[in-house]
């Protein structure tokens, strides 16, 4: 008998693994390049639709204020700027399908569920939150950062400076508004539990303090404007734990 046949056999087994590994590898790589070449492409249509239409709708994000430009090359990276960050929300349910449809396969049957339940509302909750610092927190923080600047300068406002400004008064609220959500799908793999958001609810507070402090402009009532809905969101998102645990104990 050949004293290292059985060695020979576990390579040759080692071997098969090996490929069979570097096989899934390769066409995980690929899945994932076929999703990004997608999302590129969704991307790149929507920034030329809203690139190319401008004109139609931008005097809807200026509001009629008196803005300026310090230079020709700013308009270029004013326009490039806003129709990137629109084409990006416009994109944002498509992106998050295509990269569904990568995880999916390494998800286990509750977590492909509760992404595949709930990624329209993602949006929804994204929408409403870019509504609410649009329509609310983004016109009061501008006009009192205003007034302030008038009562010693001549105040002029660069275009640049104006979308930067309302650009960080709204998506962070956006992605904020997400938080029930992602409570919901920590709860749901195990991670997050009432218990854990009850104990930390003090400490999470003084977070949203902070984060609604900086995202608005030194005066009390504009931080209660956004802290509120933030802690209104903390709670509703221990209310929905609760209610999911309730219902895990009942389906056990």
């Amino acid at each position: 008998m050949d004293p290292y046949g059985n060695h020979a056999v576990n390579m040759n087994t080692d071997d098969t693994a090996d490929l069979k590994d570097e096989g899934t590898l390769v066409e995980h790589l690929t899945d994932l390049r076929k999703q990004l070449i997608k999302s590129a492409f969704v991307f790149l249509f929507f920034f030329i639709v809203v690139f190319s239409s401008i004109n139609v709708w931008f005097p809807y994000v200026t509001r009629g204020n008196e803005l300026i430009v310090l230079g020709p090359l700013e308009v270029v990276k004013l326009y490039m700027s806003i129709s990137s960050t629109i084409s990006l929300g416009l994109a944002l349910p498509f992106l998050f399908h295509f990269m569904w449809q990568f995880i999916k396969p390494g998800l286990n049957t509750r977590e492909s569920r509760f992404i595949g339940y709930y990624s329209p509302l993602m949006l929804v909750l994204f929408i409403i939150g870019i509504a609410f610092g649009y329509y609310v927190v983004n016109p009061l923080s501008y006009q009192f950062l205003i007034n302030i600047g008038e009562v010693n300068f001549d105040v002029m406002v660069s275009a640049g400076e104006y979308i930067h400004f309302l650009i960080v008064t709204t998506v962070p609220l956006g992605l904020l508004f997400e938080l029930p959500i992602i409570a919901m799908f920590l709860s749901a793999i195990g991670i997050l539990t009432s218990e854990k958001m009850k104990n930390v609810r003090k400490w999470s507070y003084v977070i949203l303090g902070v984060l609604s402090a900086l995202m608005t402009p030194p005066d009390f009532v504009s931080q209660l404007l956004v802290l509120i809905p933030m802690i209104l969101l903390y709670e509703i998102s221990i209310l929905i734990v609760i209610k999911l645990e309730k219902k895990q104990l009942l389906t056990e």
